[in-house]
């Protein structure tokens, strides 16, 4: 992925450039009664928007550990364990920054995770292997006062037949991190989705 500085997932103009065309996120082909939707055709949108869905139902409210429960509910055995996953670190960072405990209730915290581009870093193994890249607005609330930074994640994920999952072996390299629609996440190769999220 593309190193790119802190303050590149700052709040910043948009850019006039783009990296290619919206990427269309397929419907799940089932959403009643799940938490994560998981039922994403076999290509690798299918797999971009399962990882938008893991990523979008981890990190709402703000709790590492609702993000651990998201990631063990589409982890594969021999995947890569949740500790090494960035979104689990900046949720982890960020409760401790705030001096709130993982799991803890507080009045007042609002966090949302709206992912609005994506990435399609490669495929293997006849399209059944894919590493895929979200990209969004992380977003906190707090007694009226509001920040919002870009927040990037990439996952290698495997076709099971049935279903995408987080694929055994080694950890996808971390995600660039930009506001998105900037010249900097244009550079990292980020396209706007387009489609059911």
């Amino acid at each position: 992925m593309t190193w790119l500085p802190a303050e590149a997932a700052q709040p910043h103009p948009q850019s006039p450039r783009t990296a290619g065309p919206p990427i269309v996120l397929p419907p799940p082909s089932q959403r009643a009664g799940r938490w994560i939707p998981d039922s994403f055709p076999p290509t690798a949108e299918g797999a971009l928007a399962q990882l938008a869905a893991l990523n979008q139902a981890g990190l709402s409210g703000g709790d590492p550990e609702t993000y651990d429960r998201a990631y063990a509910q589409l982890a594969l055995q021999g995947a890569p364990s949740v500790a090494e996953a960035g979104l689990h670190v900046l949720l982890r960072e960020f409760r401790k920054a705030a001096g709130v405990a993982a799991g803890e209730i507080t009045d007042g915290l609002t966090v949302r995770y709206e992912v609005t581009h994506g990435l399609i870093k490669g495929t293997a193994d006849q399209g059944h292997y894919v590493v895929a890249c979200t990209l969004g607005q992380f977003s906190v609330d707090y007694q009226g006062q509001g920040t919002s930074v870009g927040v990037g994640d990439c996952q290698a994920l495997r076709w099971t037949g049935s279903s995408w999952r987080i694929s055994p072996g080694p950890r996808a390299a971390y995600a660039s991190s930009a506001w998105p629609g900037t010249d900097e996440s244009v550079d990292a190769g980020y396209r706007a989705l387009g489609g059911a999220r």
